[in-house]
């Protein structure tokens, strides 16, 4: 007899998906059909799924993958909520380009970015604070020493897919062991579950945490992953700069690139102190990048 089950991929290798279903966590195999349509299941993924009970094994069959919200190719997971960038005051010191291309592809999937300051008992971050709380970005000060700005993010991560991203050192494990003290526990509770030693391929994988949210522990999650995977059209990067957006259709030429034209209203807004200067240079930076890579490249 089967039992048909919704749930959510919190794990995908080897060939095999462990889905979190009924308070349980199955190992589950892909119908063939998914091949067919060319369609590898990710964690994140939302799934209905199947177990023949009267298996001594209890197999379970993912039949369907819903709708997805978004979905990354590197790292591979679906259906983020947030992305939450992680920024150093100091050692290392904010890289403006780096956050802004996170918050570009972050805003391109349809994921909300969250602008994390550590390490804000070494230095002042009313500068970088102010770029992106002044632009429309939850922006928090976070200090893995003084406890300032946990409960923040623990409250935003609330009952939302959430992943971690940052240069290295910027304090992204000193964070996530404050917001769950449990982690490293139920972590390795989760790993044995799982079968890790089994499979040797280390994949995205996502934990429940306190507050009934997932963290997606993405492995080799950096820029230059999402760059070189999520390519924004140059005809599409200015969209994914939500200050931009009142005044796109102003310039003096509908086909304004907003980088040197004359009578750019983007522009004009930059000089007034309307938009961050930081915030456009980056988008210049990128859109230079980008401008020459046709669709076929992407």
């Amino acid at each position: 007899m089967d039992n048909n089950f919704s749930g959510i991929i919190i794990k995908g290798v080897g060939g095999f998906y462990y889905v979190e279903a009924a308070e349980k966590i199955y190992e589950c195999k892909a119908r063939g059909i998914f091949r067919k349509l060319n369609m590898t299941p990710v964690a994140g993924d939302r799934v209905n799924i199947s177990i023949n009970e009267e298996d001594t094994d209890k197999t379970a069959v993912i039949n369907e993958v819903l709708q997805r919200k978004n979905v990354l190719i590197r790292p591979p997971v679906a259906n983020l909520d947030q992305l939450i960038i992680v920024v150093s005051i100091c050692d290392p010191a904010p890289n403006t380009l780096i956050i802004d291309n996170l918050i570009a592809i972050a805003e391109y999937k349809n994921i909300e970015p969250i602008i994390v300051i550590t390490k804000c008992d070494l230095a002042n971050t009313d500068e970088i604070y102010n770029i992106y709380n002044k632009t429309g970005f939850t922006t928090i000060i976070a200090s893995s020493i003084t406890g300032q700005g946990i409960n923040e993010i623990k409250n935003i991560m609330s009952g939302k897919i959430s992943a971690f991203t940052g240069n290295s050192c910027v304090g992204k494990s000193s964070l996530l062991n404050l917001i769950n003290l449990g982690l490293n526990l139920k972590t390795n509770d989760i790993s044995k579950k799982l079968g890790r030693g089994r499979h040797t391929t280390r994949q995205v994988e996502l934990y429940k945490i306190n507050n009934g949210g997932y963290i997606a522990d993405t492995p080799g999650f950096s820029s230059l992953d999402l760059e070189k995977c999520e390519i924004i059209h140059k005809d599409e990067l200015q969209f994914t700069f939500r200050e931009f957006a009142p005044f796109i259709n102003k310039c003096k030429f509908t086909s304004c690139a907003h980088v040197k034209e004359k009578g750019c209203r983007i522009r004009q807004e930059v000089e007034k102190g309307n938009i961050q200067k930081t915030r456009y240079d980056s988008y210049v930076e990128m859109y230079n990048k980008v401008k020459d890579i046709k669709d076929w490249e992407k």
